[in-house]
């Protein structure tokens, strides 16, 4: 399977009504790479604590909690060492019991990335998945505009002339639900960028969970566009979808 940009979430702006929450990030120096770049696993942090805070900026960080099934990120241009970002999101779809969010960061600098995210709405009880409650539905309607969101798996699975290299997810990659930080699998990418040849200076990419993982020896496989992290026993952790 050949990946293009054609096969992942659309991007949309934002329609002109309902809620839009913004915040700034300095780029510090445990978000960049050697070359002054954000790494990708800094930008996932953003993502996910741009919508935490906006989710407690509207009295409703109690209601319940969210888990990241799938995101896009789309990188025109990477936000720098010392840069001040401006990170916005607002909800652009809602399904039955998952909503998705777009992100835009941007700098004085030219920097733009766009990112997409599909997350899943757990009761904070029973950590299962849960009908959105009438505030929630009310603060968030109006910028999703009627878009309804699936929350179907669609990556393939692993391809059987993938090559394989070790990978290791430590403790401090746990969080606060006990498995390893949606964040840290994004440095498998980033390491395989690090190491390169030559580091981009755009990408388009989408990453899509299916099982938590926990600390220790894991593997990544790669065929072509794709990649997955995958535990001992083969199953599937995570996989890559890269735009050629």
């Amino acid at each position: 399977m050949s990946a293009s940009a054609a096969d992942f979430d659309e991007i949309v702006a934002h329609p002109g009504a309902g809620r839009r929450f913004e915040q700034s990030v300095t780029v510090g120096l445990a978000d960049t790479a050697p070359s002054g770049r954000v790494r990708l696993d800094a930008l996932a942090r953003w993502l996910q604590d741009v919508a935490l805070a906006d989710v407690v900026d509207a009295g409703l960080g109690e209601a319940a909690l969210w888990v990241v099934r799938r995101t896009r990120l789309a990188v025109t241009q990477f936000p720098r060492f010392g840069e001040t970002a401006s990170v916005a999101t607002f909800c652009s779809g809602i399904g039955r019991m998952w909503a998705q969010r777009r992100t835009t960061v941007t700098t004085p600098g030219g920097a733009l990335v766009e990112a997409v995210a599909l997350w899943v709405h757990l009761d904070p009880a029973s950590l299962r998945p849960a009908p959105f409650a009438p505030e929630e539905l009310e603060l968030y309607s109006a910028s999703a505009a009627g878009r309804e969101i699936k929350a179907r798996l669609r990556h393939p699975a692993p391809a059987e002339d993938a090559t394989s290299r070790p990978w290791r997810f430590r403790s401090t990659e746990l969080d606060v639900a006990d498995h390893i930080n949606n964040a840290a699998y994004w440095a498998v990418l980033e390491d395989e960028l690090l190491t390169g040849d030559a580091e981009p200076s755009a990408i388009d990419v989408e990453l899509e969970f299916r099982t938590p993982a926990q600390p220790g020896e894991h593997a990544v496989l790669r065929s072509g566009a794709q990649r997955w992290v995958v535990a001992g026993d083969g199953a599937v952790h995570a996989s890559f979808l890269l735009d050629r």
